[in-house]
C-alpha cells in the first residue's frame, strides 16, 4: 500500500472513530461504525463484494459469513466450487451470481450502516478491501441474501460489534440457508438438476 493510501485510510479511521455511540459495548470496542453509507457502481461488485462511500472515505466492502455466486469465470474454481454447492448448472450459478449482485444494488439505494474492525479481505482492486457487517432499514444484508437463496453460509466469521457470537450468527445463517433450499429460493429454484459444465 503506497504512502498515500496508508494516509487517506488514517484519515479515514479518524474520521469515523468517533462513530461508536457513547456508551457502545465493549464488544463493539473494536469496531468502527460508519453511517449514512452509500453504494457505488462499480465493474467488481457482486453479491457479497462491493464498493461504498461512507463520508469522504471509499473502500470496498466484502460481508463476514458468506459467500455469493460468482458473477463471471474470472475464477473458475470458485464458480464451478459455488455450483456443486447449490447443485446447479455453471450457467445457472451464474445468473444466481447476476441476480445477488442487481439484489445487493437495490436493497441498498438508500443509506446503509457498515460496522468494520478494518480487517483486509485482500482482493485484487486497487481500493482496499475490508470484512464489514451491513445493515440496512435495520435488515442484516448477509442474512437477507442467504434467506433469499442469493448467498450460502460460508467464509470469514467474527462476533458481531453487538455481542452476538460468530456461533450464533452462524447457526442461524444455516437455519436461512436450509429454509431458502427447502423452498428453492434464488440459486437453489433449480437445485438438482443434472449439472452441465
Amino acid at each position: 500500500m503506497t504512502r498515500i493510501a496508508l494516509a487517506a485510510l488514517a484519515a479515514l479511521l479518524a474520521i469515523f472513530a468517533a462513530a461508536l455511540p457513547v456508551g457502545a459495548s465493549a464488544a463493539a470496542a473494536n469496531w468502527t461504525r460508519l453511517t449514512d453509507c452509500r453504494y457505488v457502481d462499480g465493474e467488481s461488485n457482486d453479491g457479497d463484494s462491493f464498493h461504498v462511500r461512507c463520508g469522504a472515505g471509499d473502500f470496498i466492502v466484502r460481508l463476514y459469513f458468506v459467500d455469493a455466486p460468482e458473477t463471471t469465470l474470472q475464477y473458475p474454481e470458485r464458480a464451478r466450487e459455488q455450483a456443486d454447492h447449490f447443485r446447479i448448472t455453471l450457467d445457472a450459478s451464474l445468473r444466481a451470481g447476476e441476480q445477488a449482485s442487481a439484489a445487493v444494488r437495490g436493497a441498498l439505494r438508500q443509506p446503509f450502516l457498515v460496522w468494520t474492525r478494518w480487517a483486509s479481505a485482500q482482493g485484487r482492486s486497487r481500493l482496499p478491501r475490508y470484512y464489514a457487517f451491513v445493515e440496512v432499514s435495520r435488515h442484516d444484508l448477509a442474512e437477507w441474501l442467504v434467506s433469499r437463496g442469493l448467498a450460502r453460509t460460508k467464509g470469514a466469521t467474527a462476533q458481531h460489534p453487538l455481542g452476538e457470537p460468530s456461533r450464533s450468527r452462524w447457526r442461524r445463517l444455516q437455519a436461512l440457508e436450509a429454509e431458502a433450499r427447502q423452498q428453492r429460493l434464488g440459486a437453489w429454484a433449480t437445485s438438482g438438476e443434472p449439472r452441465r459444465r
